[in-house]
């Protein structure tokens, strides 16, 4: 994802620009104020899809300290605990 660094005011006088850009062309907009980064302009799209992808990492991050701590089992256990429930449960 590419990046651009804008002063604040842009944000101001040019709102709409800054936002289709975002949008077309997938990039992400830095706001400084007084030369200083200050905020992120995201198109929605990207915005969740990044909130996506942090998720993701925070599962994975937690099956590995899972696997870590021995709090895991066979598979084979798993489908079979699945299959009892299953079947021990009245439609």
């Amino acid at each position: 994802m590419t990046e651009q660094i804008r002063p604040s005011s842009e944000l101001r006088n040019r709102y709409n620009e800054l936002v289709k850009e975002c949008k077309e062309k997938n990039t992400a907009i830095i706001l400084t104020v007084n030369g200083k980064g200050d905020s992120v302009i995201l198109g929605l799209e990207k915005y969740q899809e990044i909130m996506d992808e942090l998720e993701l990492l925070k599962n994975l991050a937690e099956a590995e300290e899972d696997v870590r701590e021995g709090r895991t089992a066979p598979l084979s256990d798993s489908f079979k605990s699945i299959r009892n429930k299953i079947e021990s449960m009245e439609f």
